[in-house]
């Protein structure tokens, strides 16, 4: 089971995110960019589902396990 996403927000900030996944801010809004990483904007804020972020991570597990 997944543990480094908390279960009590419904979408997760890109800080958040940064914060969770250990990376920079420029690496998140990358793997924005490439839709690597799913999110949404609500007016100029970008969010990312606790479910997108758990995909992301399921994903890079699984390339990495190959």
């Amino acid at each position: 089971m997944l543990t480094a996403v908390p279960d009590s927000p419904e979408a997760f900030t890109v800080p958040e995110v940064m914060t969770a996944l250990r990376l920079s801010r420029s690496k998140v809004y990358d793997l924005i960019r490439s839709r690597q990483l799913a999110s949404f904007t609500v007016g100029r804020a970008r969010r990312i589902s606790p479910d997108s972020l758990r995909a992301f991570i399921q994903e890079q597990i699984e390339e990495n396990a190959a």
